[in-house]
């Protein structure tokens, strides 16, 4: 397909252009926020940063919404709550022909705890920040964006939906419910994590599924009556061996073990051990394979005279497949970047994201729309800031394309509900 820019984009791309200093001044002051996954005070005020410009700036319906509590396994095997930051709707012409869903995440990995607070400039176009890349400066792209379309002449046609979750980093594990509600009732996505660190976009990603296997055993003195104890070390070793050979035992399947505790003391036999780990799956018939070779290890370990185990976790996200709807929307952008002289092109990656959910549920959609930057999740996290106007124009020239000649083919045929 064939695209040329039109002379009704010109004004907005080239608002977009002059806009670099506002957006590097939010940034700025965004990234000076903690809003660690943990710490749902900062993540709320994030939020309550965002939602201010959106009300302000596109005089959109604002809605803070909150989430259940996150029930996750401690290091002693016990399930507990942990508070979530607050998920945000903001929306704007939801009865349009066409319907957008734009999602971005409040969240980063860095807790309060950590030594990386503060921005520093490397150089005149390149700032290392906590969450500057991932993704604080994606929702700028975002909100940008979406403030050159409503000035173009057909924005009219284009109804949007944008949902600003806390809890990202950690899976979803609140918000992921919102994708399955809101999913339906729009007819792609658009979601704002960074590009890969060439400016290149993720295309199929695997999914994913995190899970902690707590063991519990018998304890004794180690040298006085060991024989009366269970070793739930020993026992998780075990079940890490056959965790083990999971690995490449289905195409693209891996299994990584990340954590493990157990014990207090080297002359007691410990009575509990904690496994957790994480499976990346290629395909998704493959979530179902994986659970009952999960659930024949429990089993194993639970008819021995002594032991107990229970599994908790799930596949949180399935994997993401580049089906002619995907490749359709991905097209049509890269004809976009061409206007803009940016070449454009999108490939496989291991790594997930909220992107992975609207797939689940149906929703063809791009998922690094953000900026440029790199070594993300490090305290060596930057972002190329001249990106923050060329992602804006990039996405805005979509949103343009899309509001005047409709959705491209692949897409038609998609129903939606209100």
């Amino acid at each position: 397909m064939y695209l040329r820019m039109h002379e009704s984009d010109q004004p907005a791309l080239h608002w977009l252009s002059q806009h670099r200093a506002w957006m590097e001044d939010r940034l700025l002051e965004l990234v000076s926020i903690n809003s660690g996954s943990h710490n749902p005070i900062g993540v709320n005020r994030v939020g309550e940063y965002y939602a201010a410009l959106f009300a302000e700036r596109l005089e959109a319906a604002v809605d803070k919404y909150t989430l259940d509590p996150w029930q996750r396994v401690s290091m002693q095997g016990q399930v507990i709550e942990q508070e979530l930051g607050g998920l945000w709707r903001i929306r704007k012409r939801p009865d349009a022909p066409i319907r957008i869903l734009l999602t971005g995440h409040l969240d980063t990995v860095f807790g309060k705890d950590s030594a990386f607070q503060s921005a520093q400039y490397q150089d005149n176009n390149t700032l290392n920040a906590p969450g500057a890349a991932d993704m604080k400066g994606g929702i700028l792209v975002m909100l940008s964006a979406l403030e050159a379309l409503e000035q173009h002449p057909d924005h009219h046609n284009i109804g949007w939906t944008v949902l600003l979750n806390p809890d990202e980093e950690i899976g979803s594990p609140g918000s992921s419910g919102w994708f399955a509600r809101e999913a339906p009732r729009h007819h792609l996505g658009l979601v704002f994590e960074p590009a890969l660190p060439d400016g290149n976009l993720a295309g199929e990603r695997k999914g994913s599924g995190n899970f902690t296997l707590s063991i519990n055993g018998r304890s004794a003195h180690a040298g006085r009556n060991p024989q009366e104890g269970r070793n739930a070390i020993s026992a998780a070793a075990w079940a890490i061996s056959q965790l083990e050979q999971l690995n490449g035992a289905r195409e693209g399947l891996t299994l990584n073990t990340g954590i493990l505790e157990g014990g207090t003391t080297t002359n007691q036999v410990p009575d509990t051990c904690v496994v957790k780990f994480n499976i990346r799956i290629q395909r998704p018939d493959d979530a179902d394979w994986c659970l009952t070779q999960l659930e024949n290890i429990q089993l194993s370990i639970n008819q021995r005279e002594g032991f107990s185990a229970s599994l908790h976790g799930s596949f949180g996200r399935m994997p993401k497949v580049m089906d002619d709807a995907h490749q359709s929307l991905y097209g049509l952008l890269k004809n976009c970047a061409g206007l803009l002289d940016l070449d454009l092109s999108w490939q496989p990656t291991g790594g997930c994201c909220d992107g992975n959910n609207l797939s689940s549920h149906g929703l063809p959609n791009i998922d690094t729309l953000g900026v440029r930057g790199g070594l993300i999740h490090s305290a060596d996290e930057f972002i190329c800031l001249d990106s923050l106007t060329e992602r804006a124009s990039l996405s805005a020239l979509l949103l343009f394309q899309l509001a005047r000649d409709g959705l491209p083919p692949g897409l038609t045929g998609r129903e939606v509900t209100l």
